[in-house]
């Protein structure tokens, strides 16, 4: 049976990350299970091109992309771990060293900088790229290394959220004007509070 389309509802790409483990309705979803679950995650959280992907299809074992998306799972609890811990106030200076291991993961990255044709027709003829040299497949981990960090470095960990939903397990980052955002998506958990609450008053009136 095809899986659904992965969730992206959080604000950010590490968060969404995060809610690549979720219960959308009855029974959870893990759209990082195996290799093809990963490779598709990817490409939908748009983290890696295409082409990208194709290459690394063709050069990895089946094995080789299994084991990346247990690794890929294995930093996914451990980020969740420290959103939990975190959430809901500045991250601080001492909290680095909680970090150690994302860094680690960054440093095997094979970055380096081109000269490339501009994407459009009008200024400069060329600009300068970022490229990787996807070298092993371990490096399908970097994206999601760079969007955690960035996260990281830039996000308020305050207005990091988990869904209100009682049995709900995404997060977000709240971006609303007030901070008031409490459901992952009010047409799925937002909407079940309403009928809770709407039950729970004709309830009390009878």
């Amino acid at each position: 049976m095809q899986q659904i389309p992965a969730m992206f509802i959080a604000g950010d790409a590490a968060l969404d990350f995060l809610n690549s483990l979720a219960t959308p309705v009855d029974v959870p979803v893990d759209w990082l299970d195996d290799a093809a679950g990963l490779l598709s995650w990817l490409a939908q959280a748009q983290l890696v091109s295409a082409p990208v992907l194709r290459q690394v299809r063709s050069q990895c074992s089946l094995g080789e992309l299994n084991k990346i998306a247990e690794q890929a799972r294995n930093l996914r609890e451990w980020f969740r771990g420290f959103v939990e811990k975190h959430r809901g106030r500045p991250l601080a200076r001492e909290d680095l060293k909680k970090l150690e291991r994302l860094n680690r993961l960054l440093e095997k990255d094979g970055c380096f900088n081109q000269i490339a044709p501009t994407a459009g027709k009008q200024g400069n003829a060329f600009e300068l790229r970022v490229m990787r040299k996807w070298r092993a497949p371990e490096g399908l981990l970097i994206p999601i290394a760079e969007a955690i960090a960035r996260f990281v470095c830039s996000a308020d960990f305050a207005y990091v959220k988990a869904c209100e939903g009682p049995t709900c397990t995404l997060f977000f980052i709240d971006q609303t004007r007030r901070r008031a955002r409490r459901w992952c998506s009010m047409a799925v958990c937002g909407n079940r509070a309403k009928q809770s609450a709407h039950r729970q008053r004709v309830k009390a009136n009878r």
